[in-house]
């Protein structure tokens, strides 16, 4: 189970000028509020709102909000094996209104969403399936670079140009507000790993069967 622990320090990110390569980040264990350093050669200190990504019928009886990373194996599995039945029994049938929020314990993760993001809300999903699909083959390279080019390739494979895929990952000004809006839900609601639920509130922490998740949705609604 990947925790807050694990927070990587993101000061420092940025892409090298003229090109499509990753500097590497400084490491060390600090908070994600080491990330006002990135970018500096295109930040402007400009809040981008960040909205929730959100499923299904604002007036349905439970509301789940699931905290993931991009980079997490447990959310992996979670969304390869259970979301898409999940999607079928509950948020298409009007029972559930799903949230979905990102949560960032390492760069990749928070370069991942920055490329969902840009994809826009209504690809937003189709574009996190890609990416826990493969999570495999791009998060566990051992090279920043490929791992950006990688992001890349996906982030065209969604229907972004080149040129907006590349524009994305150098938005120093998204990645700052993604970052603290992370934080502040987090905060909010004590996230402490990955994957996490909040159903109707309450919390529940870790990779859940259908079953499972089924049965704390009907409790909700009951």
């Amino acid at each position: 189970m990947i925790t807050r622990r694990n927070i990587l320090a993101l000061t420092g990110m940025g892409l090298v000028a003229g090109g499509s390569v990753f500097n590497l980040l400084r490491g060390g264990q600090t908070a994600l509020s080491g990330l006002v350093g990135i970018g500096a050669a295109n930040a402007q200190g400009t809040a981008v709102q960040i909205e929730d990504i959100t499923l299904g019928d604002e007036n349905a009886p439970v509301k789940v909000i699931e905290y993931a990373s991009f980079t997490c194996p447990h959310c992996a599995n979670f969304h390869n094996d259970t979301y898409k039945d999940f999607k079928r029994d509950y948020i298409d049938t009007g029972k559930v209104h799903f949230t979905y929020r990102e949560v960032f314990f390492d760069r990749y993760g928070l370069w991942a969403a920055m490329v969902a993001r840009c994809a826009g809300p209504d690809r937003y999903m189709s574009v996190a399936d890609i990416l826990y699909r493969t999570q495999g083959e791009w998060a566990r390279q051992g090279d920043a670079a490929a791992v950006a080019e990688s992001l890349k390739r996906i982030g065209v494979q969604a229907g972004l140009s080149q040129e907006e895929v590349d524009a994305c990952l150098n938005n120093a000004d998204l990645a700052q507000s993604l970052v603290s809006w992370y934080e502040a839900n987090a905060d909010a609601d004590n996230i402490r790993s990955t994957p996490s639920f909040l159903i109707n509130g309450e919390l529940s922490a870790g990779n859940m069967s259908l079953t499972q998740i089924g049965t704390l949705i009907d409790a909700a609604a009951s």
